[in-house]
């Protein structure tokens, strides 16, 4: 049988963790999937899947087959696309990830009217607080905040956000404006999970680094769950400058010890592709970064 096929067919079966789930995946009979499954494990000499009567789990080397398969398939796909021309109209699956509140915000508005103008092509939007491995998990483009590690993902840097302190002003009328980090330990703090999940936080001024451990009296596992409690005049939080963008610009949030911020986090636009670059990730990068670099909250 032909190798591609093979690895098509055993990409499904692990995915889908099941013969018969994988067959209709695509759309092939079950023993049709269950020899093809046989033949490629006999041309590699070695055991890739384990059966049982409840399921079908990749071994130690099938998990290592898996991750190799679908980046070859991926390659393979890409060079069918771009050997259909270069101005090819965009179309099929998209899969894009970003964090929650920037995905929200700022890339949910590029994705709809990216839909509008190739009606051929489909998005799947995974907006979640980590880092998302994009070859593992299938994601085409990501939307990354912060430094990034050394990998083969190609990269595109649109903009950087700064990490600040807010409160309310009916807070900072009654409990006074810290003018330095120490004075923070005086104050109602507002700590969110979706930022850090440390106590200490750190700080920067004139070229120096300083760190505060404080005692947060909230502790909440979202970013808009900060932002309310800072909007009802809770206390102070310190969230990136796009999730409290509005409501500096409306004054309902007040920035408080900006001198101390660290230095602002680079906002980049990853994905896997190569010079062989397919027309529907090519298009949804080139609308993204035109809005993103455009957006004054985000440079």
């Amino acid at each position: 049988m032909d190798k591609l096929h093979l690895m098509m067919v055993y990409v499904a079966v692990a995915e889908e963790e099941g013969f018969s789930a994988g067959a209709r995946r695509l759309k092939m009979s079950p023993p049709a999937v269950t020899r093809a499954i046989s033949a490629l494990e006999n041309n590699l000499g070695v055991k890739l899947l384990n059966r049982t009567t409840r399921y079908v789990k990749c071994t130690e080397a099938g998990v290592c087959y898996l991750n190799d398969a679908k980046k070859i398939l991926h390659e393979v796909q890409t060079a069918d696309d771009a050997a259909a021309g270069i101005n090819a109209t965009p179309k099929g699956h998209l899969a894009i990830t970003a964090p929650v509140m920037f995905g929200r915000m700022y890339v949910m508005p590029c994705i709809v009217d990216y839909l509008s103008s190739y009606i051929e092509a489909k998005v799947e939007a995974v907006f979640l607080d980590r880092v998302v491995n994009l070859l593992e998990e299938g994601i085409d483009v990501g939307i990354r905040i912060g430094e990034l590690p050394d990998s083969s993902m190609r990269a595109l840097k649109v903009g950087s956000v700064r990490l600040v302190l807010c409160a309310s002003q009916n807070y900072l009328n009654k409990n006074h404006c810290p003018k330095t980090p120490e004075e923070l330990l005086n104050h109602s703090i507002i700590s969110s999970h979706g930022v850090t999940s440390s106590p200490t936080w750190q700080f920067e001024h004139k070229n120096k680094q300083q760190l505060v451990k404080l005692q947060p009296r909230l502790t909440v596992t979202s970013n808009d769950a900060a932002i309310e409690a800072a909007l009802n005049d809770f206390g102070i939080t310190r969230l990136l400058s796009y999730q409290v963008a509005p409501y500096l610009a409306s004054g309902e949030l007040k920035i408080v010890l900006e001198n101390y911020e660290p230095k602002p986090k680079p906002i980049h636009i990853v994905h896997r592709e190569n010079h062989l670059t397919t027309a529907k990730v090519r298009a949804f990068i080139d609308l993204i970064s035109i809005r993103l670099r455009a957006d004054k909250t985000l440079n």
